[in-house]
């Protein structure tokens, strides 16, 4: 599998990544060992897990696989800190809360040091220099290696970037997770302009349209989908409306020309647009991950990235 810089910096990845959303809630133990083996059998290095997925359950059993399966050497390991479903407060950005829940995600995996520790989100209750001091003191004290943030605005990114290249020393934030694909492409406007401006790579969530984009939703909702259960129904529902119909019949018909799946069309797309260094793919099983790790030689005609960029372009 091909690896990239994430954006300036010198951190390396694979360019597809692999995503632990359901691991520790739908996805279990047999299964989880059976992706990650295939991952890094692949070429991939790239897993990104967060404290909140499955309640800290995804990084318990993240940890439990990395030293059972596979060398610690291999993978470049990102997590997250700053969402706290269960508290008073939908999400904590303190530096108090941040260093907490980072000893507490190196606990669950058993770990010194993740490789790219995320601010999961924008808190605007707390002064942004105080959560970006939590970041220095992460990467000082060798608990991380690189920062990044997650889920964040392009003003926001450049936000908190700039005040990072402000003064040496400061910990510099390489990378702007995002929900990007043919069905989400709002951060064309200003996040992924943001991040080429201040050097950060894209690291681009749910870039199958949140399940949507393989065409398993076309003729209803399969009984073993996303989208029939219920803490993913309202997840996956937004992206059931007509445009989407439309967006997953072009890369239907463009899968079909090509002799690929619609997954390796619509996973092709995003992958290779300007300042995305990974894709994360949350493959719910096994065979989900096959498909997507199958569809990774794929490199899209010009004529048909142009045609699925007319379809997808926002009304």
């Amino acid at each position: 599998m091909d690896q990239r810089f994430v954006g300036r910096s010198g951190l390396s990845v694979s360019r597809i990544g692999l995503g632990t959303m359901t691991w520790g809630r739908d996805t279990g133990v047999e299964e989880a060992s059976a992706q990650i083996t295939a991952f890094v059998d692949a070429g991939g290095t790239l897993i990104d897990t967060a404290d909140v997925y499955g309640g800290g359950d995804a990084e318990l059993l993240l940890g439990r696989l990395i030293h059972d399966l596979v060398p610690r050497a291999d993978l470049v390991l990102a997590t997250k800190a700053v969402l706290t479903p269960d508290g008073p407060r939908s999400r904590n950005a303190s530096r108090r809360h941040l260093i907490s829940a980072l000893d507490a995600s190196l606990e669950r995996l058993g770990l010194d040091d993740v490789d790219l520790w995320q601010l999961h989100a924008f808190d605007p209750e707390v002064p942004l220099e105080e959560t970006l001091a939590a970041v220095d003191t992460a990467v000082s004290s060798g608990r991380t290696a690189y920062a990044g943030v997650c889920n964040y605005t392009g003003w926001q990114l450049a936000a908190a970037a700039v005040w990072q290249q402000a003064v040496a020393g400061r910990a510099p934030i390489v990378s702007a997770q995002t929900e990007y694909s043919l069905l989400a492409r709002e951060a064309e406007r200003e996040l992924l302009p943001a991040a080429e401006h201040v050097g950060a790579g894209v690291l681009a969530g749910s870039p199958l349209g949140r399940g949507v984009l393989t065409g398993k939703y076309r003729t209803g909702i399969p009984a073993d989908s996303r989208a029939a259960t219920p803490h993913f129904a309202e997840f996956v529902r937004p992206y059931l409306g007509e445009r989407s119909r439309r967006i997953v019949e072009s890369v239907t018909t463009a899968a079909e020309g090509l002799g690929v799946s619609p997954l390796a069309v619509a996973l092709a797309w995003v992958r290779d647009q300007p300042g995305v260094s990974a894709v994360i793919v949350g493959a719910r099983t096994h065979a989900q991950l096959t498909g997507v790790l199958e569809a990774e030689e794929l490199t899209l005609p010009q004529e048909i990235r142009q045609a699925l960029d007319d379809v997808s372009s926002a009304e």
